[in-house]
This record gives C-alpha cells, sequence and structure tokens, in this order.
C-alpha cells in the first residue's frame, strides 16, 4: 500500500510540475505577444510625430506646406515603410497643416 501511495503521489508532482512549467510558458509568451504589439504601436505614434515634424520643417524652411507625401520623401529624404504601413497625406491648402493619418498594414 506504501508503495501505491508513492507512485499516485510522485506522478501528481510531476502533473503538478508539468501543469505549472505549462502556465509559465503561456504567461511568457503572453507577455512576449504584448511586447509586440507595444512596440507597433509605438512605431506607428513615432512615424507620424516623423511626419508631422517634416511638414513643419519643410514650412519653416520654404514658406509653404508640402504638396504631397512623395514631396517629403524626396525632398527631405524621409523613408517609410510602404509595406508595413499606409499613410494618407490631404492638404488643403499651402498654408494650413495637412491631415496626416498613419495606418498598420495587417499582413
Amino acid at each position: 500500500m506504501a508503495r501505491k501511495r508513492s507512485g499516485l503521489s510522485a506522478l501528481s508532482r510531476g502533473l503538478a510540475l508539468l501543469a505549472s512549467t505549462a502556465a509559465i510558458l503561456q504567461c511568457f509568451a503572453m507577455a512576449l505577444n504584448g511586447l509586440s504589439e507595444g512596440r507597433n504601436g509605438e512605431d506607428l505614434r513615432q512615424l507620424e510625430a516623423v511626419l508631422r515634424r517634416s511638414c513643419t520643417a519643410c514650412y519653416a524652411a520654404e514658406g509653404v506646406y508640402p504638396s504631397s507625401l512623395e514631396e517629403l520623401e524626396e525632398r527631405y529624404g524621409l523613408q517609410i515603410d510602404h509595406t508595413r504601413f499606409t499613410v494618407r497625406y490631404r492638404t488643403f491648402a499651402e498654408n494650413l497643416m495637412p491631415d496626416i493619418t498613419v495606418l498598420e498594414n495587417k499582413p
């Protein structure tokens, strides 16, 4: 009888260890996923901030806002990963800040 208890307790300890290891790995995977999502969101905010600063720099240098996103890329060296982000750039007038929206493309 003592051997059966010993075998059952060893089995239950093994299962508990396996379950706790699986739970820890699951928590680790969720934390990594959260970090990745946070990084993507930060990249999006940074790109929008860079676009706005570039527009402001163009306005300060030339007295008008850039007429297109392509103008910012060509004349000011702005580099955008178009496979990862979609940028909506709408101008109203030369003296008004363009409407800039940055969206992340889903794979």
